[in-house]
């Protein structure tokens, strides 16, 4: 009886030190797979706080960096004396503020020798929302001189090819507005955002 009491319980002990090696063993792995899910954790915070801060900085920072009174005192491009822009929109619709400034007929011979042809070409000019109208019409006039001469001299070297065809009308359009607004506004971008034939006969 004895000796199966002592069996039994050195059977119990070594059931009891088995659990407890298997514990032992156990342990390292639960906290590697813990230390593990912490290292991303850890990473996954760090990412988050840095993004947060990085947009945060440039927020502040930032600024719109376009406005026209920044250029003017950091010495980029300005617009011409006497030239005012309109505060921007607030609903982002630019068409509202869109004005159209109509130039009087010009009319020029054509390159074509042998034959006495000409052209009588008018042009509506649509300007940037950003000008204010009153004072732009009464900029456009003062250099309508400048632009009448140069459209004068760009039709007479013209010829008849050249102005057949749509492809060659829109390049006279877009050639028109790059010379206009170069004229109009050479230190600032260009405020004529499209040039409009209003007419274009050939005779």
């Amino acid at each position: 009886m004895a000796d199966t009491d002592e069996t039994k319980e050195q059977q119990q002990e070594q059931k009891q030190e088995q659990k407890e090696r298997e514990q032992v063993k156990a342990e390292p792995s639960d906290k590697k797979a813990f230390g593990g899910r912490l290292q991303w954790i850890i990473m996954a915070v760090v990412i988050i706080v840095g993004a947060g801060a990085g947009f945060g900085l440039g927020r502040i920072f930032g600024g719109s960096g376009t406005t026209e009174t920044a250029q003017a005192t950091e010495g980029g491009p300005t617009l011409p004396e006497g030239i005012k822009v309109n505060t921007p929109d607030l609903t982002g619709d630019e068409s509202q503020g869109t004005w159209y400034y109509d130039l009087e007929p010009v009319v020029a011979n054509l390159d074509a020798p042998g034959v006495t042809r000409y052209v009588r070409l008018t042009l509506t000019l649509e300007i940037d929302p950003q000008v204010e109208q009153k004072k732009g019409v009464v900029f456009i006039e003062e250099k309508k001189p400048l632009l009448t001469n140069w459209l004068t001299i760009y039709l007479a070297g013209l010829s008849l090819e050249d102005i057949r065809g749509d492809r060659n009308l829109k390049s006279i359009q877009s050639q028109v507005l790059d010379a206009f607004n170069e004229k109009l506004f050479p230190d600032s971008k260009p405020r004529i955002r499209r040039v409009l034939f209003k007419e274009f006969a050939v005779q």
